[in-house]
């Protein structure tokens, strides 16, 4: 993916972007402004610096965010088109002007009962009490087997990850996937480092865990000693688990298996018994990404006490459902969450709303997005980008001085079977199964959730459905898929500052251009280049290119190793960042030809004292320019692939003659690194 704004979702945080103008409004957020530039910095200095100083110094973090950047500011006027497509809703649905049971109905009805604080309020803690009842009723061993299966089904408590998963090595077919889980924090190093920041950390942790058991009806006493609970048996979870780095190996992480063969992993756990419970057949294959954790379960099972396992299964059950439920809990699941992002507001009502329905019901909330703001003349200028970028991306790999004809053949290929997916479905997802009440908010939660999981487990032992998308449309971001070889970019992110048909071909290559070559750079990246064009996990690299790649690559891993943040002593991951680096080195590179190859059918001016080639770098690092919070970098930057924003423009920037050229920059200044040290993978 392009942008760490998916860092925010994968932590389930209840902060959403604020929003400040309405979506009646003409958009402020421009492409390029002269009044963000730092002139005091010189260029060849600090680019990010000179290209965002002034708006770095001018700008506030609102108090509900952990970072605030154009990618923000985009998402928040997206935000305000959907409040009010949603506001009209409500009120349709209210009078009477939506049948029951319609898609738009249902959209409408979610987001009402989201917005019904009264009946949240007054509710408290009561839709949890099915689920506490029936982990309560745990006596057994088998009990607890049993109940995670039906328990995963309802509520997905299991202290794993479980679902459908394209077949890696036959990626015309889906089969079941079992991966590791059950960690509340964000990865495994955050339960074993030893130094004080990481044991202040836990130590607020099991303090958020305790207030959470409190809200439950539990003494402090009580809840106290199972916070701690909970923390020494999601530690040893994480003991069993990989590393942010390790899971980035996908050759690794995928074991194909039969059914028997993962049942030998886990001699105490039936999983033909757990997929019973799930209601769906046994499955033929699955992946099993980490086998060595589900080695650690199957030990837990036996050696965790029953009443921790009971105590773990209530933790994760309030844990997930707290940001659907009464005020109290909201609050303590921000302090949790505050921990990674350092914000100091929980969101808005209605900006938590929007986004829960646009996780649930996405492509229905969708569809009124793509009318108001994604015409079929923007997606025909979107497309005819892409194709620009694929067509000189494969003018890039015929010229590849350092890739052989062998290889090269290959990677065409690939790039030939590319699919594009612009701006939105042409296949809308089916939601009639869904069943969404007008009353009861975390009712309709769950009933999204079970759609989603069943809908899910539904795909394995199926042919893989290549039309799917992994976003909705509303969302400012964009992905390549390397199993379905395709890149996908939503409507939300085909919007001003990335793309703009107002702007200079300069700023729009610079910006959008540069996202479309990222994208299509990562079926090139580290993991990327595993697959081939049918998305099946092979080598189809010689072994001579395949060692010259990595050569070029390790030099990106050296320079982001070298990148520090908030202090000398917090580095930037180059092994965790590789990929995205090598989007951003190889979009730019990709992006900053077609450029110059449109430029050269149609000259332009210099515009604000900036020419073309000029204006191309400060499209992109404009489009960068981001605060963050102390607490959001030190996650970022230990779990995220994503490098911070200022090593994003500074990092491929440095290495690019072109951007040497531009600014006439020398041999020696900041932004110009040996050329040694420049990798030339593109």
């Amino acid at each position: 993916m392009f942008s760490h704004r998916s860092a925010l979702s994968s932590l389930t945080l209840l902060l959403t972007l604020a929003a400040s103008l309405r979506a009646q409004a003409p958009l402020q957020t421009v492409p390029f402004d002269r009044a963000n530039l730092d002139t005091t910095c010189a260029p060849c200095e600090d680019f990010y610096q000179f290209a965002n100083g002034a708006w770095l110094k001018r700008a506030k973090i609102p108090g509900d965010y952990p970072t605030y950047g154009a990618f923000d500011q985009l998402f928040d006027q997206n935000q305000e088109v959907l409040r009010n497509v949603l506001d009209t809703a409500v009120l349709r649905v209210k009078s009477g002007q939506y049948t029951p049971g319609t898609g738009e109905w249902k959209v409408g009805a979610f987001y009402a009962t989201c917005m019904d604080t009264v009946a949240i309020e007054r509710l408290g803690a009561a839709p949890l009490e099915p689920a506490l009842n029936q982990i309560a009723a745990i006596n057994s061993v088998d009990d607890l087997k049993r109940a995670l299966g039906s328990l995963e089904k309802s509520y997905g408590l299991a202290p794993i990850s479980e679902g459908s998963a394209q077949d890696a090595k036959d990626a015309a077919n889906t089969i079941a996937g079992l991966f590791q889980g059950g960690l509340s924090l964000p990865n495994s190093e955050y339960y074993t480092k030893t130094d004080t920041a990481s044991a202040n950390l836990r130590a607020k942790f099991t303090a958020s865990v305790s207030r959470m058991f409190q809200l439950l009806g539990d003494a402090p006493s009580k809840a106290n000693a199972e916070a701690n609970t909970v923390l020494a048996v999601e530690t040893q979870f994480a003991k069993g688990s990989r590393t942010p780095i390790q899971l980035r190996d996908v050759v690794n992480n995928y074991h194909g298996m039969t059914l028997l063969q993962v049942d030998s992993l886990t001699p105490h756990f039936s999983w033909a018994a757990f997929y019973s419970e799930l209601g769906i057949p046994a499955p033929a294959k699955l992946n099993v990404g980490q086998p060595e954790f589900f080695q650690t379960f199957d030990r837990l099972l036996t050696s965790v006490p029953l009443s921790d396992w009971k105590t773990l299964l209530r933790w994760r059950l309030v844990n997930a459902a707290a940001p659907s439920l009464s005020t109290p809990f909201v609050k303590e699941n921000f302090e949790f969450n505050k921990l990674f992002t350092g914000a100091t507001e929980i969101s808005p009502r209605w900006k938590r709303c929007v986004n829960a329905t646009d996780n649930y019901l996405g492509e229905l909330l969708g569809q009124e997005f793509v009318a108001r703001k994604f015409s079929p003349a923007a997606k025909a200028r979107a497309v005819t980008i892409v194709d620009n970028l694929v067509r000189e991306l494969r003018a890039r790999i015929e010229q590849l001085q350092w890739m052989g004809p062998e290889t090269k053949q290959q990677a065409l290929v690939k790039l030939d079977a590319f699919n594009r997916k612009i701006g939105y479905p042409d296949k809308w997802r089916d939601y009639s199964k869904l069943q969404i009440s007008p009353n009861g908010y975390y009712a309709n939660v769950l009933a999204g959730q079970q759609w989603a999981s069943a809908r899910d487990w539904a795909k394995i032992g199926k042919p893989t459905d290549r039309t799917e998308w992994g976003m909705t449309p509303p969302t400012v971001n964009a992905y390549e898929n390397p199993l379905l070889n395709e890149i996908v970019f939503p409507a939300g992110i085909l919007q001003p500052p990335f793309y703009d048909p107002n702007a200079d071909d300069a700023l729009n290559y610079g910006a959008m251009g540069a996202v479309i070559g990222h994208e299509m750079s990562h079926a090139f990246d580290d993991q990327g280049r595993q697959f081939d064009k049918f998305g099946n996990m092979r080598d189809w690299w010689t072994k001579e290119d395949a060692a010259k790649y990595e050569a070029e690559a390790n030099k990106i891993v050296t320079q982001f190793d070298a990148y520090t943040v908030l202090d000398t002593a917090t580095h930037v991951q180059g092994k965790l960042t590789l990929g995205e680096n090598i989007g951003d080195f190889g979009g730019l590179t990709v992006a900053y030809a077609a450029m110059k190859r449109a430029l050269a059918a149609h000259p332009q001016p210099v515009i604000d004292g900036f020419t073309p080639e000029q204006r191309f770098f400060l499209g992109w690092a404009q489009v960068w320019r981001e605060l963050d919070r102390p607490e959001f970098l030190r996650f970022l930057v230990s779990s995220n692939p994503h490098p911070p924003s200022k090593w994003r423009v500074n990092g491929p920037l440095s290495n690019m003659p072109e951007f040497k050229a531009a600014w006439g920059c020398k041999d020696g200044d900041p932004m110009v690194r040996p050329a040694s040290l420049q990798p030339r993978i593109w």
